[in-house]
């Protein structure tokens, strides 16, 4: 109570203040839309669920871009082919075999760099939506960040590994014989109406038609492998003969104008039959007694360690095909590495709406200089083969230094401070 002169007044009482600690907000409840149960969870709730999110973003990007440099590089293989099959005689058949045969090789140099594009893309724009930054909100580091971009450098690996110790070898061996039957086959090369051809080098062959007796009509024939002279058959028709040296073609009704480049003079010979020795054009195909294999066509096992017959039958040095055996390990290797450095390098650009590409070129520069170290310990080691090991080199220096930039983006605070150390 109260006193005065005025007289006393009741004291209020209050009641003691709640304790706050105590209380609990129950989470606010989302609605579900239509057929669809109650959204309760954060983005990225489990580790699974982030790891095919960008498995899949990987993997998709990766396909595309494998699909397109295959195409560029296979164009720029099939001109040269479509020409020399064609000029050989050949069919469309022919052509589409030839280039299935082609394409493993091709896949094998296009995958490694499709990977890093891919890394570096689906990075770039995950940084750029703003991706990046919300998971990393939830706890995830630089380097749970790149377990699934190691996942999938190590899918690429093992495909990649594949081809070059398996379907590689195995496709250029059956791509030679091949080689080797259309250069031996006469017939294709002779017997294509309407066309002209060249067998080799000097010689150029035309025939207008081929009738049902399997005659030549109106043939031409231009030879011009010695330096100094050259001749031109021209035949109403024609015969193409085998005879125990070898297939010859018996010209009838024809003439033949020689041209001598020296002397600047011109002969012309009207003959009734005349025989021109084929095989004489096909002196400079080599014979499959001693013919040498390309030494990509071989097995691992046998490049590691080669016998004396394998050896003899390779045009190839043995430190040549010592560290060719090694470097099919080391291109493994080499696919793995390449998107974890893209992954790796721009998560040091932080989050910015214009990307990273300062971050990107960096990237880029540092693939190059990896694979400059890739080709240069190989040269060293061919040249002395007691250092092989120094192939393998390259591809450790990539994974350490994968590891030291994911160590860096993990501790932003040093690249600042050096940042303001410099400024």
């Amino acid at each position: 109570m109260l006193s005065g002169t005025g007289g006393s007044l009741p004291v209020p009482s209050f009641p003691s203040p709640p304790d706050w600690s105590s209380l609990t907000v129950p989470a606010p409840a989302i609605p579900a839309l239509a057929g669809q149960e109650p959204a309760t969870k954060a983005p990225f709730p489990s580790v699974t669920r982030f790891d095919r999110y960008l498995l899949a973003q990987l993997l998709v990007i990766f396909g595309v871009a494998s699909v397109v440099l295959v195409g560029l590089y296979w164009i720029n293989q099939a001109v040269r082919l479509f020409d020399w099959l064609i000029g050989s005689g050949q069919n469309a058949t022919v052509f589409l075999e030839f280039t299935a045969l082609s394409l493993p090789n091709i896949i094998r140099l296009v995958l490694p760099v499709s990977a890093f594009a891919a890394a570096v893309y689906v990075t770039n724009r995950m940084a750029s939506e703003s991706e990046l930054v919300v998971v990393q909100a939830t706890g995830f580091g630089p380097f749970r960040l790149a377990r699934p971009v190691l996942l999938f450098g190590l899918f690429v690996g093992l495909f990649v590994s594949v081809l070059v110790h398996f379907v590689v070898p195995a496709s250029l061996t059956r791509l030679a014989d091949r080689e080797f039957e259309v250069n031996q086959n006469v017939t294709s090369q002779f017997l294509t109406a309407g066309q002209f051809i060249h067998p080799t080098e000097g010689v150029t062959f035309y025939i207008r038609d081929i009738n049902a007796d399997r005659e030549l009509l109106d043939i031409f024939l231009r030879d011009a492998r010695e330096g100094t002279r050259e001749v031109i058959y021209t035949a109403s028709r024609a015969k193409l003969v085998r005879s125990d040296d070898g297939p010859r073609l018996v010209m009838f009704d024809g003439m033949a104008q020689g041209y001598g480049r020296d002397s600047q003079s011109l002969s012309v010979t009207r003959f009734v039959d005349l025989t021109f020795d084929i095989s004489s054009v096909l002196e400079s195909m080599a014979d499959p007694a001693e013919e040498k294999r390309d030494h990509r066509e071989l097995w691992t096992a046998d490049l590691l360690a080669p016998t004396e017959a394998v050896r003899a039958t390779t045009r190839a040095s043995l430190g040549k095909m010592v560290i060719e055996g090694h470097r099919r390990f080391t291109q493994g290797l080499m696919a793995v590495v390449a998107p974890l450095i893209g992954f790796a390098t721009l998560l040091l650009g932080g989050f910015s709406r214009f990307g990273v590409w300062n971050q990107i070129f960096i990237a880029i520069g540092l693939i190059v200089v990896l694979q400059t170290l890739d080709n240069a310990a190989a040269d060293a080691a061919t040249s002395d083969l007691s250092i092989w090991p120094i192939v393998y080199a390259p591809a450790a220096f990539g994974f350490i230094l994968a590891t030291s930039i994911l160590w860096l983006a993990a501790h932003p605070a040093l690249l600042r401070r050096r940042e303001r150390s410099s400024a």
